[in-house]
């Protein structure tokens, strides 16, 4: 019987140089794969994330013959700015808890972008309760 033996013979700064290529190709197809993915799945999470349509929105509001407007200002995924526009001099004399109860609820829903869990005082309740309700339907436009 004869066996043949083959001895094979590698110096040991050839098995380096082949571990360091094979790091660098890996790492490089590593890089490649990233840099070049698909992002389709990104623009379908992004337009999927947008929960307003970005503009001004308005709601009539009227109180004893005095029309007032609430205005939302709003970007694709931010509340940014809830005020009342056209508040004459003589409705604000008239309804004097309206600005103050609307600056606490529209800071509240700036900071949280909710109307959810929303605080307002006892003295102000009802006057709260009504500009939530009208900041809920602007926003339901806003929505569409």
């Amino acid at each position: 019987m004869s066996s043949k033996t083959k001895i094979f013979i590698m110096k040991k700064r050839e098995l380096i140089y082949t571990g360091i290529f094979a790091v660098l190709a890996i790492t490089f197809l590593v890089l490649l794969f990233l840099m070049f993915r698909p992002h389709g799945r990104d623009a379908l999470s992004t337009s999927a994330q947008a929960v307003y349509v970005p503009g001004v929105y308005t709601t009539a509001l009227t109180l004893n013959n005095n029309v007032m407007d609430l205005e939302v200002r709003v970007d694709a995924d931010h509340i940014n700015d809830i005020r009342l526009v056209n508040l004459s001099e003589s409705a604000a004399a008239m309804f004097p808890l309206m600005q103050p109860a609307l600056d606490n609820l529209a800071a509240q829903i700036c900071e949280s972008q909710s109307t959810d869990n929303v605080y307002y005082e006892a003295g102000s309740q009802y006057t709260s309760q009504m500009l939530l309700q009208i900041i809920e339907e602007t926003l339901e436009k806003a929505r569409r």
